[in-house]
């Protein structure tokens, strides 16, 4: 077997990781030596007790990468392996890396600046909208956002990049013939047909359980140059996340919310602890030595008139606001004759465009420089 294949056999076997799979390389030589391996040599191991013995030294090896490479290539997945000249440099850093990285789409580019954007699957409002703004304006200043495809902040951020049609990279914690949550699958695909990625350490058929999600997590750290938390409690593997990256030396931001919030207090604990209090991308940007964050050429952005590709709605209001600088929902909607609720959805398009904004006082006017 030639080292490559091995990694992908030993990643089928329950209770075989980083520490264990390199204690059987010690002690043989080289992966390729592991097998056969006897139920008594196996137990001279390091780390390897009777039962995972007798499960080596039962092992087929050659027939698990067989039936692993022929379900990857239907299901259109692609397998790094830690013997891979390609396997990501940022996941060597961790102390388990993963033996095997599948993925869908396009991994990040070593030179793309990455920020994971993370928290709680039951936002608050005030949550959700600055989740959605913070990865917006990260897809737009050129980074690629990293996140874990659960439902709540995940879903959102990987949403924002997806409007902006920006990469983003989801770290699922399953195999990828059982992708969770069901509900993601559709933005899943956009993400991979936009350049980003769906990526999973485990083997293709492995099954949901619970302790998968704080490994996927170290994955979603090590990828990322920071960690952003835009809301959370004090029991979130968002948590978790962040202090995976603050180990791996990234930096770690947290975006403040209401003092009597529980789903506040774990970001309040992570300043506590050092954590960047940011209010906006841009405070990560210049943290991250990035000064101004540049807004790269969108379609409609920066134009002194509508892009060609924007919707006729989305004129309407743009025209009724720079005409009257400022406006707040009931003039936009005695001028436009819309609807609240599509009044409402046509200035979310445009906020996350930055072609609008909204004050503090819920006027909204058109963005700065548009």
């Amino acid at each position: 077997m030639t080292p490559r294949e091995c990694c992908i056999a030993l990643n089928r076997l329950p209770g075989i990781g980083f520490a264990r799979y390199q204690a059987l390389v010690d002690h043989f030589g080289s992966p390729e030596s592991i097998f056969p391996v006897s139920v008594g040599e196996a137990m001279q191991i390091p780390r390897i007790g009777r039962a995972l013995a007798e499960s080596l030294a039962a092992f087929d090896p050659e027939r698990e990468v067989e039936a692993e490479l022929a379900a990857a290539e239907k299901a259109g997945v692609r397998i790094f392996t830690l013997n891979d000249p390609e396997y990501p440099a940022a996941l060597r850093d961790l102390s388990d890396p993963p033996l095997c990285l599948y993925w869908r789409g396009r991994l990040p580019e070593a030179d793309l600046p990455t920020v994971a954007i993370v928290g709680t699957r039951r936002l608050s409002s005030y949550g959700a909208r600055m989740t959605s703004s913070i990865a917006a304006d990260a897809a737009a200043a050129g980074f690629g956002v990293i996140s874990g495809l659960a439902l709540g902040a995940d879903t959102l951020a990987h949403e924002a990049a997806v409007k902006l049609e920006r990469p983003t990279f989801g770290v699922i914690g399953a195999g990828m013939n059982n992708f969770y949550p069901p509900d993601n699958i559709d933005l899943a695909r956009k993400m991979v047909d936009l350049g980003g990625a769906v990526i999973s350490e485990f083997p293709i058929d492995f099954p949901i359980q619970r302790t998968n999600f704080p490994r996927r997590n170290r994955i979603v750290a090590a990828l990322s140059r920071a960690v952003i938390v835009t809301e959370a409690g004090l029991k979130s593997g968002a948590l978790i996340t962040a202090r995976q990256a603050a180990e791996l030396g990234r930096e770690v931001f947290a975006v403040p919310g209401h003092a009597d919030n529980a789903q506040a207090q774990g970001c309040h604990r992570l300043i506590k602890e050092g954590a960047g209090l940011i209010e906006n991308f841009q405070d990560v940007a210049e943290a991250l030595g990035f000064g101004h964050a540049v807004e790269p050429e969108l379609p409609g952005f920066g134009a002194e008139e509508p892009s060609a590709s924007a919707a006729p709605a989305e004129i309407a209001v743009l025209q009724v606001l720079r005409a009257s600088g400022e406006a707040d929902l009931e003039k936009l909607r005695d001028a436009t004759g819309f609807d609240t609720g599509t009044l409402l959805s046509v200035l979310m398009t445009l906020e996350l465009k930055f072609m609008v904004e909204r004050g503090d006082d819920q006027l909204y006017r058109p963005a700065r420089g548009k």
